[in-house]
């Protein structure tokens, strides 16, 4: 789970020092720990524990395709501070998952009980030793965190454990820039990268140093002393200036799809976007409903690039669908920055279909941290319309409980096309519709108006007489000033 970087930047804060694993292995019948209100006192002797099902042996490492050497063996580390044990047993879950899909082999899940994380390294002094313990025993060569680590943190940890230590930031960017496909994607991955490295840069040795001065000048005596500049100052200067150009360079993309939309909003296409939490299959149902062909895969963040279709209501009313990249818990701030472009298109959108995964352990856990990205990018007030898929394989428990909450939604299962024409009818009930009715007898020279109607406007009533097509629309302002000449009282 490296950061992915030009080619240039180099990253010398790893030693190669790892320790050799040992030939014992750890039990796994540690007792259940309840959790009864914060007694810290009970936290302390249950701190730092094993989470059942975290060890994955992946049969064929050449599933991960975009991985050309062993799989990296890792260690999952999460700090409980608030919530359920259900919770952080969620959390861990999930953290495994994006472990996975990075390509990661997961050896064991540790959380520790604390009411906060630990300022200098996250899980407590003690409790880092009893780590650097496991990662001995099992060979692991990475500590994953499920948080996102200050710079002092993971200094802290990668000096005591001795490995490389990722926290969950780190590990989604990672994952970004193994599926980003396009120009634009790359260069939004990159930039995000960048402005999390740029605070967490750092040397081993005074061999990186480039300053000199005094006795320090190593006998080169005059000439050979100045201010200088060291090489973590040079990164950072060279990190800013690329910085720079890709942001230059997502502004000269950005006009390319702002056009784009602004050609929509000229012929008064109504746009939907199709969002939610990563892996709820929104592309999916994207391909059920137009026939997209868009790339599905059971994975976290398949989807970076967004698409966007053309489809029409039973009526002939044509919209936009477009598939937006997944969501996830705590997704980095860096990373909703970088893909601001990409994300207008569900600020931008008339109807937002939030799609949640029914067969999920947490799906209401889901939907809320979907809305809170939204309030971010401003999309929270849109229209929304909750959609639940994956109806096939949910538990009846979890429909009903969507259901309770949520009783406007639509239960669909995109791979089976159970409820898709449901679906289909209540988009075209919430799609904005034209505010003016116009009567008019329209000359049959004059189809073009007519074909404007079936575009964006709503047929009331259509009849054919011998002086032309006698009609009942409704219409934009616009295009009613079109038919003021054909108009009849």
């Amino acid at each position: 789970m490296t950061l992915r970087l030009p080619d240039d930047y180099e990253d010398d804060r790893f030693d190669d020092e790892y320790a050799e694993p040992a030939a014992d292995e750890f039990d796994d019948s540690d007792d259940d720990f309840d959790y009864d209100g914060d007694q810290l006192d009970l936290a302390e002797r249950h701190s730092l524990r094993r989470v059942a099902g975290m060890s994955t042996e992946l049969e064929d490492i050449t599933e991960v395709e975009y991985r050309k050497l062993l799989l990296e063996r890792v260690v999952l580390v999460g700090v409980w501070t608030s919530g359920t044990e259900a919770d952080v047993e969620n959390s861990m879950a999930e953290l495994k998952q994006l472990a996975e899909t990075a390509g990661s082999d997961v050896l064991e899940g540790l959380v520790q009980r604390r009411s906060k994380p630990d300022p200098a390294t996250y899980i407590g002094s003690g409790k880092v030793e009893e780590l650097r313990e496991i990662v001995i025993a099992t060979g692991a060569d990475t500590v994953i965190c499920d948080g996102e680590l200050a710079p002092a943190q993971l200094r802290n940890l990668e000096d005591r454990v001795k490995v490389k230590v990722v926290d969950r930031t780190a590990l989604i960017l990672d994952i970004f820039a193994q599926h980003a496909k396009s120009v634009e994607g790359k260069a939004q991955v990159e930039l995000a990268q960048l402005n999390y490295l740029k605070q967490r840069l750092r040397g081993w040795g005074g061999n990186l140093s480039r300053q000199a001065g005094g006795q320090a000048a190593g006998g080169a005596g005059i000439g050979g002393r100045g201010p200088g500049e060291t090489k973590l100052e040079t990164d950072r200067r060279r990190i800013h200036h690329r910085i720079s150009q890709l942001r230059q360079k997502l502004r000269d993309m950005d006009s390319t799809r702002e056009a784009k939309r602004a050609e929509r909003r000229r012929h008064r296409v109504p746009s939907v976007a199709i969002v939610g939490y990563t892996n709820a299959g929104k592309s999916s149902l994207l391909n059920r409903l137009t026939g997209a062909g868009v790339l599905v895969e059971d994975a976290l963040f398949a989807t970076l690039d967004p698409t966007t279709r053309r489809t029409e209501t039973a009526d002939g009313r044509i919209y936009t669908l477009t598939d937006t990249v997944g969501f996830v818990r705590h997704l980095p701030h860096d990373l909703v920055e970088a893909f601001a472009s990409t994300l207008e298109e569900s600020v931008d959108a008339d109807l937002l279909v939030h799609v949640v995964d029914g067969s999920d352990v947490d799906p209401l856990g889901q939907i809320s941290a979907v809305r809170t990205v939204l309030n971010d990018i401003g999309a929270g007030d849109n229209a929304e319309l909750l959609v639940i898929n994956k109806a096939d394989q949910a538990s009846e428990d979890n429909l009903q409980l969507l259901r309770t909450h949520f009783p406007d939604s639509v239960v669909v299962s995109a791979r089976t096309g159970q409820g898709i024409d449901a679906l289909k009818a209540v988009i075209d009930g919430r799609l904005p519709r034209p505010e003016v009715e116009v009567r008019a007898l329209v000359p049959y020279s004059r189809g073009d108006l007519l074909d404007k109607v079936h575009r964006s406007g709503e047929f009331l009533l259509s009849e054919h007489t011998a002086d032309g097509t006698r009609i009942v629309a409704r219409v934009h302002p616009d295009l009613a000033a079109e038919f003021a000449e054909f108009a009849e009282t």
